[in-house]
């Protein structure tokens, strides 16, 4: 029962290649966005489609595959965690982030 508690599954696109980062101790992480797709019809009966944007985190070998493997546009499932930080901006504004910490990556997109 341990492992349904903060768990993440999503299937989206990405919205951009991997932004890989090397810490001082050298471990590598990757930001990514994921954009989830989800369509329904309005009261009128118009299909609409809405996208709702993920911010990704990918630590270690997780950040490996990310810079190795993924790119813009590329369909992925990702298993993780939710995470809630805050930061102050340089403006000196404190902002709030929620970001999923990934555990697993699977490409979905089919090979050309």
């Amino acid at each position: 029962m341990n492992m349904m508690k903060n768990r993440v599954q999503l299937i989206g696109h990405l919205g951009q290649s991997p932004e890989i980062k090397t810490l001082e101790a050298g471990r590598k992480v990757a930001n990514m966005s994921l954009a989830t797709n989800e369509d329904y019809k309005d009261a009128n009966g118009n299909k609409v489609s809405e996208a709702q944007w993920h911010t990704i985190v990918a630590w270690g070998k997780m950040a490996d595959f990310a810079e190795k493997y993924l790119s813009k546009g590329l369909q992925i499932a990702v298993d993780g965690k939710l995470v809630n930080r805050s930061y102050t901006d340089k403006a000196g504004v404190k902002r709030n982030v929620t970001e999923i910490y990934v555990n697993e990556m699977l490409i979905i997109t089919p090979k050309k």
